[in-house]
């Protein structure tokens, strides 16, 4: 006979207390497992949800409406002006800050495959944005200023009013998308973001940086409309 023992709310019984302890399947210095240093060949990445945004960008048929009307290169070889607004749309859903967290991206190996083209050089990527800029319409906008005037408002280039038309056929594309919606609420608002750059000027909150007038359906967040303006001019200037 043995003797039962009550532990806690357990029965045991001591002629098996002696016997020697089972050996679980998971100690068993038998399984077959393999350990190796050497890492797979196999394609990992961290961005593995930028490949939906991506799918989003092309559903919507951003990807056609960018190649309508954002004309910017010169020569056909290279990445186009599509690919090169889906990675900036991909880098900032990522959480980049500037075009040289590009580089982040490029290193992703894993990321190319799905994406179906390469992650442009935060070079390439600086000499597109700089199509965007118009040092003339700059000086235009400046010389019809008021005599007391400093804060002024150029007028935007055609790349700019391009991107434009490209918002309007995004939000053509979701409206029949979002029909439960009924109510649309334009809230309108001069938004600061603030900067670094040495070309960046004071703005009413003491820092430095700009202040672009946004246009956002409030039900929605959708941006009806924008307009990138310097940290110095104030919200109710028109041009």
């Amino acid at each position: 006979m043995c003797t039962l023992w009550v532990i806690g709310s357990a029965l045991c019984c001591d002629a098996q207390m002696t016997k020697k302890k089972r050996e679980l399947p998971s100690l068993s210095p038998t399984l077959p497992i393999d350990l190796s240093f050497v890492p797979e060949a196999s394609l990992l990445t961290a961005l593995g949800g930028l490949p939906l945004v991506a799918q989003t960008f092309r559903t919507l048929k951003l990807h056609d409406s960018v190649e309508r009307h954002v004309v910017v290169k010169q020569r056909a070889r290279g990445f186009s002006e599509a690919e090169v607004v889906e990675s900036l749309v991909l880098l900032h859903a990522a959480g980049g800050d500037c075009v040289d967290d590009l580089r982040r991206l490029k290193a992703d190996r894993g990321l190319e495959p799905m994406l179906g083209h390469e992650v442009p050089s935060p070079e390439t990527v600086r000499s597109f944005l700089e199509r965007f800029h118009s040092d003339a319409l700059i000086e235009a906008a400046k010389v019809t200023r008021k005599p007391a005037q400093i804060a002024f408002i150029p007028e935007e280039t055609a790349p700019l009013e391009g991107l434009a038309r490209v918002n309007d056929d995004l939000l053509r594309e979701m409206g029949p998308r979002i029909q439960s919606e009924r109510i649309g609420t334009v809230d309108q608002d001069a938004t600061i973001q603030e900067s670094r750059k040495k070309e960046a000027l004071p703005h009413y909150e003491g820092g430095r940086g700009y202040q672009s007038m946004v246009a956002v359906w409030a039900e929605t967040l959708l941006v009806l409309a924008d307009e990138f303006r310097d940290g110095n001019v104030p919200a109710g200037m028109g041009r």
